[in-house]
């Protein structure tokens, strides 16, 4: 595996690459990787003939009292993981590199609706930070296909969104989310929990289970379900942002008609800030 830092020694590998034809899948990461990580690439190694990775930590996708500062950094746990999955290229750029005029006076790409709903709700910025991340490195990488995890359900339909509406040549490829055991969903924020917390964490997915077993019993009275979700996960020990039901396609309020719905859940334990969600196909 070769690690590159700037956008000329990207290009020019890649430039190689394609010149002999090669097909490219691109897994752009914030590090920290985990076996969901690990997962995307695998599943990118199937799609194409060679493999990039990127690991930055973007702070335009972080909120002015959020863990930009604190996020887990582990540059060299995930480059030996990488290397282990034969991954050809890692892109790991400075901030310098992303942002030449920096993140202040950056252009900025924004996906309406999309983007102020839900997580963008909670966090007003933070989907205008990750539409510009990823779009700078698509025309970096300028992949065939790349691989994004379901976890972060909102976003994978915004990118989709975005690569639609730019008319970006890119095939956005979505994986199922990857979980421990016990159901939580692997996230790098895992590693904020306190063990007693770290006990609670899993009743975030239980909760979202329990959602799917009254919709596919019938009930559609999708308000009282969502209140109901919300008092069963702040009993639990949970501070929840939201529980809400979805049309699985763009995210609006389901109409009677719909019948692929998504669930999903924001909510605090400690200082520790999960989402998850679940498909549902109803009758």
């Amino acid at each position: 595996m070769e690690t590159v830092a700037t956008a000329t020694e990207l290009r020019a590998r890649l430039q190689e690459w394609r010149a002999g034809g090669a097909s490219v899948a691109f897994v752009p990461t914030m590090g920290n990787l985990h076996a969901g990580h690990l997962q995307l690439v695998e599943q990118a190694r199937a799609l194409a003939d060679r493999v990039v990775v990127s690991i930055f930590v973007n702070p335009l996708q972080f909120g002015p009292r959020e863990d930009f500062a604190s996020y887990p950094n582990t540059p060299g746990a995930d480059q030996a993981a990488l290397q282990r999955l034969a991954t050809d290229l890692l892109f790991m750029p400075a901030s310098t590199e992303i942002y030449p005029q920096g993140r202040e006076r950056t252009t900025l790409v924004s996906v309406p609706a999309l983007n102020a709903i839900l997580e963008g709700e909670h966090r007003p910025t933070h989907f205008d930070g990750v539409a510009t991340v990823v779009a700078k490195l698509f025309n970096l990488v300028q992949p065939d296909v790349a691989v994004f995890g379901e976890k972060d359900y909102q976003q994978l339909l915004l990118i989709r969104r975005m690569v639609a509406d730019l008319c970006m040549p890119v095939r956005i490829h979505g994986v199922a989310t990857v979980r421990e055991a016990d159901g939580l969903a692997m996230s790098s924020r895992n590693s904020y929990l306190a063990a007693a917390e770290r006990m609670i964490a899993p009743q975030l997915y239980q909760t979202l289970l329990d959602v799917r077993h009254v919709l596919e019993g019938g009930e559609r009275d999708f308000a009282g379900i969502e209140q109901a979700a919300c008092q069963q996960l702040a009993a639990a020990g949970f501070a929840p942002d939201y529980v809400s039901i979805r049309a699985a396609a763009d995210l609006s309020t389901p109409h009677p008609g719909v019948r692929e719905l998504v669930v999903l859940a924001a909510a605090r334990v400690g200082r520790t800030r999960l989402i998850d969600n679940i498909r549902i196909s109803v009758a």
